[in-house]
């Protein structure tokens, strides 16, 4: 799908693509493994939390808080540190404290003012909340896992984005996620703009990206901002 020539809506992941989820996830690993004693792995940690995340989030719908709790857990079992379950609540409770990549404020204001805007996110309304505190809060719609009661990449909260807007005319999906948003998108003929950051190759079985960039900087000028 090429990108409309007209656009109206812009939307938005808002982990990996807004919010520098990985850097928080592992430092909120690192400041309670420390109280153990124990030293962890970045790249090691960040691996498991998706595998486990991901498996976990395919099963009955369960707030994304409590997706964390049980992905803590498993992650720490995988390690072999012995993180007693109770403890567990140190990754949700980590959530107010991810923040932006340094260019999202700014170039989010540039979308803000001139398109209608939304985020489309994997989460629960109340960490989202928190989040909300890090980035332009004056969105037109959000669409979250717990108002759908899914988890990306299952369409839901696709169908219902074009639901509440009355169709998908004049809509760009911009996200980091290929396999989460990106494959979804496009499966519903969304057009999609894919930030890969990291120079990633496009996982097997992943829909093709209308557009790949490196920076919210370059999807903006991509849609003439």
């Amino acid at each position: 799908m090429p990108l409309p020539k007209t656009i109206k809506w812009v939307t938005f992941d808002v982990y990996g693509t807004l919010i520098d989820w990985e850097s928080g996830i592992y430092d909120a690993f690192r400041r309670e493994a420390k109280r153990d004693g124990v030293e962890i792995d970045r790249a090691q940690v960040i691996q498991l939390f998706h595998e486990f995340s991901a498996d976990i989030q395919s099963g009955s719908y369960e707030l994304y808080a409590e997706v964390l709790r049980q992905t803590a857990i498993k992650v720490a079992e995988a390690i072999e540190w012995d993180l007693e379950p109770s403890r567990s609540g140190f990754l949700p409770d980590s959530v107010p404290r991810w923040t932006a990549f340094k260019e999202t404020n700014t170039q989010m204001k540039k979308f803000l003012g001139k398109y209608q805007t939304a985020l489309i996110s994997n989460i629960d309304d109340k960490l989202l909340g928190h989040t909300r505190r890090h980035v332009p809060a004056d969105v037109d719609l959000v669409v979250t896992a717990q108002q759908v009661r899914s988890y990306k990449p299952d369409p839901s909260h696709f169908n219902e984005f074009a639901r509440r807007i009355g169709g998908k005319k004049g809509w760009v999906h911009i996200a980091s996620g290929p396999l989460a948003d990106i494959t979804p998108a496009a499966t519903l003929k969304v057009p999609t703009i894919w930030v890969n950051r990291t120079k990633a190759e496009l996982p097997v079985g992943a829909k093709k990206p209308t557009e790949e960039v490196k920076t919210l900087l370059e999807a903006a000028k991509l849609l003439g901002l």
